[in-house]
């Protein structure tokens, strides 16, 4: 675990472990299929719907775009976009994608949208691990998660020149 603030525990996950467990998730979700498409939840879930899509063989890919953070202060849910496509059965035989649920507050929104949605995340906290349908990796609540998205990469001195 890298430490960011003090007051913060973080975790930073790389391409790497995205890519594997996304496929993890995959092979959970094959057997509970067929799929009539996937939804993402922005914008973290875009790079595991985009791996889930490819895996799958899924090609009908939508988002829900819901914001409820500005960097890492939590603020108002707002939603952006609706996926009107999957919203005409509540959802039913549509996969909902993230890549980690935290409280709950998204996807409460999200249920509230698409009821009847399959929801998948790669990530898990315990505060709404009971709220998703298939995850892959628990999280402890007080960590905080950086996707390679949210980060670059940078130099690092060798130890020696320290």
């Amino acid at each position: 675990m890298a430490q960011l603030r003090d007051d913060v525990e973080t975790h930073i996950v790389t391409w790497a472990e995205v890519h594997r467990d996304t496929r993890i998730l995959c092979r959970r979700l094959l057997p509970k299929g067929p799929w009539q498409g996937i939804v993402a939840l922005t914008r973290g879930g875009l790079v595991p719907a985009a791996i889930v899509a490819r895996e799958m063989s899924i090609h009908t890919v939508d988002t829900l775009c819901i914001t409820t953070y500005d960097e890492q202060v939590k603020g108002r849910l707002k939603i952006l976009k609706k996926p009107e496509a999957a919203m005409a059965d509540g959802g039913k035989g549509w996969l909902l994608i993230d890549d980690l649920v935290d409280t709950g507050t998204t996807l409460k929104a999200a249920r509230e949208i698409l009821p009847n949605a399959h929801f998948a995340t790669v990530y898990a906290k315990p505060k709404a691990i009971e709220l998703v349908d298939t995850y892959v990796h628990d999280i402890e609540q007080d960590v905080w998660v950086f996707f390679p998205w949210d980060t670059e990469p940078q130099y690092a001195r060798p130890l020696a020149d320290h």
